[in-house]
């Protein structure tokens, strides 16, 4: 069985972005197929077009969603996201009280609407580190074993 991932991501400097595409060689490495997204290229009911779903965002502000994510997040509302497999990601700066508070709102927001969360929200700080690297890869790995045993 050929899993088919989607991922969508928002990034700023390019550390999410640089995270989003780690995830998805993880991903490939398992013989999964994956399509990665910017959060401005993609329509929200892109979501149920595929077997698993990761989001990703980085951190703004207080522990917020960045303002491009908004309207994709608000719209999520009219999905049933039941069967789906999901989890999120993101890369945030432990310097803040909420760390990663961005991940934990949309792995939320997929549960709300019925995805099964099946791994913890993935926080990079900042860029991946050689250690961030291989957690990255590892993610997407997993994810896909998830998706085809679960």
């Amino acid at each position: 069985m050929n899993a088919s991932c989607l991922i969508v991501y928002s990034s700023m400097t390019g550390n999410t972005e640089e995270i989003a595409n780690l995830i998805g060689e993880g991903i490939q490495k398992t013989d999964g197929s994956v399509t990665i997204k910017d959060i401005l290229e993609v329509d929200v009911t892109d979501l149920q077009d595929y077997d698993g779903i990761l989001l990703g965002a980085y951190t703004w502000g207080d522990g917020e969603l960045p303002d491009e994510y908004l309207d994709f997040y608000h719209e999520m509302d009219q999905l049933n996201l039941t069967g789906k497999i999901a989890a999120a990601f993101g890369s945030c700066d432990s310097s803040y009280e909420h760390h990663g508070g961005a991940v934990d709102i949309l792995a939320k927001k997929l549960a709300e609407l019925g995805a099964d969360i099946v791994l913890e929200g993935l926080k990079i700080d900042l860029s991946p580190t050689e250690t961030g690297i291989e957690q990255c890869i590892k993610f997407g790995h997993s994810f896909v074993e998830k998706l085809l045993f679960s």
